[in-house]
């Protein structure tokens, strides 16, 4: 790719490829829906359920009224665009399926997954994500080159695409909007087992984003203090331990000790304030 020429040129080179395909192919067909194969480089990754759910419904109650388009493989099928319409159309367990066909090469089908992506208006901050990164792979662009090429500043790619390091659940929450792009950034670093208990007590206290970051602070504030009392004294035995867990016990803790670990669960506002009075 000649950088040059900039992104949005070539986007809009393939935009119109992509139509004039479309133009020259109006012709709907029913296909099998058990021959058609999902695009290997669609950058969209997390399809809301519910949604899904409903499109379902509609497409049974009303039929499909826009065609999937697809390219022809062999005997089989490769899906350009309309992946919501194929998963949906699955979950009402239709067997076949109206598609246009396009003849195009198989080394655009990336591009023309981009084009039915980055154009949409419904993308969710994930589904950017993942846009962003399959064009800096694809064409071997910086941070800085696909900043300018989609008009936003270099901090605020890095930090979408530092989305992309969130946990499988984590992004689950983000797509279905259960938490916000807020709540996501300030645990992007945190462990997955940890980033699991932040959101689930984000959801069920809904907490707002400086809350959480108070929450945070809070579980890291218990951590040292925990830390700091359990090595302090060099004579603590698996006996004092496990007196300190039947202590926590007692207050409606649950505490795990291993011969490597002592660990404290946290489900709440209140766990965190027994906690920080007994250790503090």
């Amino acid at each position: 790719m000649a950088l040059g020429r900039g992104l949005g040129e070539l986007l809009g080179e393939i935009e119109s490829a992509y139509d004039d395909n479309i133009g020259k192919s109006q012709v709907e067909n029913e296909l099998l829906i058990s021959k058609i194969k999902t695009n290997p480089y669609q950058p969209r990754k997390i399809f809301n359920q519910e949604k899904l759910e409903e499109l379902s419904k509609s497409i049974i109650s009303h039929g499909l009224l826009q065609p999937i388009v697809v390219t022809k493989n062999n005997d089989e099928y490769i899906l350009v665009a309309g992946e919501r319409r194929l998963r949906a159309s699955k979950l009402a367990k239709l067997t076949k399926i109206k598609a246009v066909i396009l003849d195009i090469n198989d080394d655009k089908l990336r591009e023309y997954a981009l084009i039915e992506n980055i154009q949409r208006d419904d993308l969710n901050i994930l589904e950017i994500a993942y846009s962003y990164a399959s064009l800096i792979n694809e064409y071997s662009i910086t941070h800085d080159e696909l900043a300018n090429m989609v008009h936003k500043s270099r901090s605020s790619i890095t930090n979408i695409l530092r989305l992309l390091n969130l946990s499988v659940y984590a992004q689950q929450m983000v797509s279905s909007d259960k938490i916000t792009l807020g709540h996501a950034k300030i645990i992007v670093s945190l462990d997955e087992q940890t980033q699991k208990k932040v959101i689930d007590t984000i959801i069920g206290q809904k907490l707002s984003v400086r809350e959480t970051e108070k929450l945070l602070k809070e579980m890291h504030s218990i951590s040292n203090n925990v830390s700091e009392k359990l090595t302090s004294n060099l004579k603590l035995d698996f006996n004092n331990l496990k007196n300190i867990a039947k202590e926590l016990k007692q207050n409606n803790l649950n505490v795990k000790i291993t011969d490597k670990s002592f660990n404290i669960s946290i489900k709440s506002q209140d766990d965190i304030e027994k906690i920080l009075k007994y250790f503090s």
